[in-house]
């Protein structure tokens, strides 16, 4: 049950909702335990989103149902089928594995990758790309989230940025003091940050932080209706769907190296100055294995 079962629905209505309703469909949408959807009283979800239990019916009736009961009974029929957060889908994966072999699990992920890689090459999705990197260029220092599974997004595209510069500034202390940069940020500032369901608390409290003392905020997420685009100044929406138990991070890994690319790609003489001098630091201190096959006597 990675998004639930009215995932789509929540996002083509999600525009057209009041500021109240749209509360409710995030609950319902980012909910940590989408059981939860199934198995609390609608007044118990109402209280953990935040609303009265009446916009509760208001947000079924909205979505074209009779009551906020026939949402919980959707949510229930997919707690049956076994679809359930990691857990259920380990489960679902294992079947498949067992019924149909390895091979046919890892060919399935590569072209479900591929394709998702292959979408963000699109026109609409291209937009939001060169929008992202357009901001990013613009910004006097980056700061750079990214927590459990995201923290390879974000660290990739830090690492990019700092083989030409020193515009960037990973938030990944240890001690639990990696926030404590961001403190420093201004207004000229970016926060770019990572997250995708299930969001990371921590990452949402930090984005939201940046946002309400100024900083704009960069996201890449996996949906028009996640936290963070509620937050984030300029969005790219990448897909998570995956054969596996495990939401696929490839996607938003390859975005963030596109990023990182045209970021560089700006800077010109300074970004090929940059990378001369890091080319000469590498070599200094023998950083890369040299070919052994030129080691060997003729």
């Amino acid at each position: 049950m990675d998004k639930g079962p009215l995932s789509d629905a929540i996002i083509t209505a999600f525009d057209g909702l009041s500021s109240q309703l749209r509360t409710a469909a995030r609950y319902i949408y980012i909910v940590d335990h989408p059981r939860d959807v199934a198995l609390l009283s609608m007044r118990e979800q109402a209280r953990q989103a935040g609303v009265q239990p009446a916009t509760m019916t208001r947000l079924a009736k909205q979505l074209g149902f009779d009551g906020y009961d026939a949402i919980r009974e959707r949510y229930a029929e997919a707690l049956r089928e076994g679809d359930a957060g990691f857990a259920g889908k380990a489960g679902e994966q294992a079947r498949s594995q067992k019924l149909r072999g390895d091979h046919a699990l890892a060919a399935d992920m590569l072209r479900t990758i591929g394709t998702q890689i292959s979408r963000l090459a699109e026109p609409a999705a291209l937009d939001r790309i060169v929008a992202a990197a357009t901001r990013l260029a613009r910004a006097r220092r980056v700061y750079c989230l990214g927590l459990r599974s995201s923290h390879a997004v974000a660290w990739q595209f830090h690492y990019i940025l700092s083989l030409v510069g020193e515009k960037s500034v990973m938030l990944d202390g240890i001690g639990g003091t990696g926030a404590d940069a961001v403190g420093r940020a201004k207004s000229a500032d970016v926060l770019l940050v990572a997250s995708v369901l299930p969001y990371t608390r921590a990452t949402i409290e930090i984005a939201e932080y940046a946002r309400d003392n100024g900083v704009p905020v960069v996201a890449v997420t996996d949906s028009e209706v996640a936290p963070l685009a509620q937050i984030a100044e300029a969005i790219i929406v990448v897909p998570t769907e995956s054969p596996s138990f495990l939401h696929a991070m490839a996607p938003a890994f390859a975005v963030a190296e596109v990023l990182g690319a045209l970021i560089a790609g700006r800077g010109g003489e300074a970004t090929l100055a940059a990378l001369e001098r890091f080319d000469g630091q590498l070599a200094a201190l023998n950083t890369h294995l040299q070919s052994r096959n030129s080691k060997r006597a003729p």
